[in-house]
């Protein structure tokens, strides 16, 4: 067998649709649901995502990898997807600042993926057919094995997955000129979303995923953030209560994505599963408090149920996905909670929505200051 031979990848969706390619990273299997994104830069902070966890995610950019890896683009402290699918795979980085390539990266943290794929007809497959599970293999030859591993990967929707990739304990980052004390509640957290919080002056706590409510409490913190995360909210009924808590203690807290999710379920509304997610770096939201609109960067497979919002007591919409007028962001009517669907972080992607971190600031700063009832 020669070496390109013995390097054939294969990429085998749950239908039974079957890709050849190439294949990258280590030797080996991996599985997982399979979703696209639509970012032309930011790989490194994509693979890293924790809220990518358990999935395979093909890069609808042509070539990937010719720029390294940087440290300081990372989202968390290995990569999370469970695959990468791409066109063009660059084995050689050309920025000065990296300090390693995208296959040794890989290689490192034991992930392997596909390349020389027709990305175009992957989306366009998966875009008609809808989201579903996969298996990649640079090991395994025998196609129809792998068709019958694909049927038996597990189902995204009520897979629990916060638990496989939270902190397992607590630790603080200060912030620069420190005024305010953030508790966040670790289900997936991107380490953009804590330095934001940093920069604006937030002392952050970090807390796993199935800390009490009274726990964290206890810290007294002046503000609470629920982060993002991957898997089906649903499945995180004991969460759920401790948010409810949280929110019932009247401290400002805001949710992102997961965290969204969570809150969302804390109070009364319910979630769904979406044909295709939402992942890229290019998605338009309106503000429909202030009437503006932003680009916004996102990555998730569920969504809460815009009808579960209509005649609930205690939540109602504030931001619509104008793609497909899903719910993008929600606050409570007469609490200082507030969360939305997207990253605005935007690690990668543009800036438009860093606002609600300084909202949320300031939130914070004007619940302190007001006058113990």
């Amino acid at each position: 067998m020669s070496e390109m031979d013995s390097n054939i990848a294969y990429l085998v969706l749950e239908d039974g649709t079957v890709f050849q390619g190439v294949g990258v990273g280590k030797t080996g299997t991996t599985s997982g649901e399979i979703a696209f994104n639509t970012g032309m830069t930011g790989y490194q902070e994509i693979f890293s995502d924790p809220s990518y966890f358990g999935q395979i995610v093909i890069m609808t950019t042509s070539h990937i990898g010719n720029y390294g890896i940087h440290p300081e683009e990372i989202e968390s402290d290995s990569i999370k997807v469970a695959g990468i699918v791409c066109k063009k795979f660059s084995k050689v980085d050309s920025r000065t600042s990296s300090e390693m390539t995208l296959q040794e990266y890989l290689v490192r943290d034991g992930k392997m993926g596909v390349s020389d794929i027709d990305t175009r007809a992957l989306v366009r497959h998966i875009r008609e057919k809808g989201a579903m599970n996969a298996v990649i293999s640079n090991e395994i030859k025998d196609v129809e094995k792998l068709k019958a591993m694909a049927k038996e990967v597990p189902s995204m929707q009520g897979m629990e997955l916060a638990s496989f990739v939270s902190t397992k304990s607590v630790f603080d980052t200060p912030g620069t000129q420190p005024s305010v004390k953030v508790a966040l509640l670790d289900v997936g957290v991107k380490l953009s979303i804590i330095r934001c919080l940093n920069e604006r002056g937030c002392d952050v706590r970090v807390f796993p995923h199935d800390t009490k409510a009274d726990e964290i409490l206890s810290w007294n913190p002046d503000g609470i953030m629920l982060s993002n995360g991957p898997g089906d909210p649903s499945a995180m009924p004991l969460v759920v209560e401790q948010v409810k808590a949280l929110v019932d203690s009247n401290i400002p807290l805001f949710g992102i994505c997961l965290g969204h999710q969570l809150l969302a379920l804390s109070q009364g509304l319910s979630t769904e599963k979406m044909f295709n997610g939402h992942r890229g770096i290019n998605h338009p939201i309106k503000n429909l408090l202030t009437g503006k609109c932003e680009i916004t960067s996102q990555n998730h497979g569920f969504v809460v149920s815009q009808e579960s919002l209509k005649g609930n007591a205690n939540m109602e919409m504030t931001h619509v996905h104008l793609n497909d007028q899903t719910v993008a962001g929600i606050q409570h009517k007469s609490k200082p909670v507030f969360s939305v669907q997207y990253h605005p972080e935007a690690s990668a992607g543009p800036h438009d929505s860093r606002y609600l971190f300084d909202q949320f600031v300031a939130l914070i700063k004007e619940h302190k200051n007001q006058p113990v009832a």
